[in-house]
């Protein structure tokens, strides 16, 4: 089992916007091979600031999920909102 953290920094005034499109993705997501759970959660310091965990069965089926045409579709409307690129990062026991 893996974790995935995912993080991200919204730009000003889009954070409504993003919301629906990372909801959205997290519902595709749940559908994929592997996939186990994923939470989203925003910095009390920071509401531009989010991170999104994402637990998958194996590397495999992350890279899997990560390279589908669905986070694609996903990821093209999630990343103009954002200041930066998402930095995402694996975990393992």
């Amino acid at each position: 089992m893996i974790r995935v953290m995912i993080e991200r920094h919204i730009a000003d005034s889009l954070a409504e916007h993003y919301d629906k499109a990372a909801r959205d993705t997290l519902q595709l997501a749940m559908q994929a091979h592997g996939f186990i759970s994923g939470e989203a959660l925003q910095n009390t310091d920071d509401p531009n600031h989010r991170l999104v965990i994402a637990t998958y069965r194996t590397v495999q089926d992350w890279q899997r999920w990560h390279r589908s045409p669905e986070r694609l579709e996903m990821m093209a409307a999630i990343n103009p909102m954002l200041e930066s690129e998402e930095k995402v990062t694996l975990f393992e026991h």
